[in-house]
C-alpha cells in the first residue's frame, strides 16, 4: 500500500473517532454522561432504560473498536496484531458490560468511581491507547533481534 493513501486512511481513522466523540449525543443514548459531568456524588441517578444504555454501549464499542483495528492493521501491517487485538477487545467488552450491568442494576449504590471507569473503557477508545504501544514496543523489539 502506499503511504500516502496508508496515511490518509490513517487520518480518517483517527478523525472518525474525533467525530463520534463529538456526536455522542446525537448518535447514542446515554444519560449518564450529564450525570457524571455534573455534581453525581450529590445528585440523585437519572431515570436510565437499561436495555437501551447497554445496547448503545454495545453499537458505541463495536464502531471504536473497529475503528482500532483498522488503525493496528495499517499502522503494522500485521494480522496476528489485529487478531489479538479483536480478541483482546471481545473479552474486554464481556466482562466490562457485565459488570458494568450488575453495577447500573443497583444504581451503583457500591459506589460512583468503579462504574465511572467502566463506562469509560467501554465508551471512549481507551484500548487503543494501551494496544498501539505494546505493538510498537513488540515491533521495536523485533527489529533489534536482526
Amino acid at each position: 500500500m502506499k503511504q500516502s493513501l496508508k496515511y490518509s486512511l490513517l487520518f480518517v481513522l483517527i478523525a472518525t473517532l474525533f467525530l463520534i466523540r463529538a456526536f455522542e449525543n446525537n448518535l447514542f443514548y446515554d444519560p449518564l454522561i450529564l450525570y457524571f459531568q455534573n455534581d453525581y456524588l450529590y445528585s440523585s441517578m437519572p431515570e436510565v432504560n437499561n436495555l437501551k444504555l447497554l445496547v448503545d454501549m454495545l453499537f458505541r464499542y463495536i464502531l471504536n473498536s473497529l475503528i482500532t483495528l483498522g488503525i493496528i492493521y495499517l499502522s503494522f501491517n500485521k494480522k496476528s496484531y489485529v487478531k489479538f487485538a479483536g480478541f483482546f477487545l471481545i473479552l474486554a467488552f464481556l466482562i466490562l458490560i457485565v459488570i458494568f450491568g450488575f453495577l447500573l442494576k443497583g444504581d451503583f449504590k457500591e459506589g460512583y468511581l468503579l462504574p465511572f471507569y467502566i463506562r469509560r473503557f467501554l465508551i471512549h477508545p481507551l484500548f487503543l491507547l494501551i494496544l498501539f504501544p505494546a505493538f510498537y514496543y513488540m515491533k521495536l523489539n523485533r527489529l533489534k533481534k536482526f
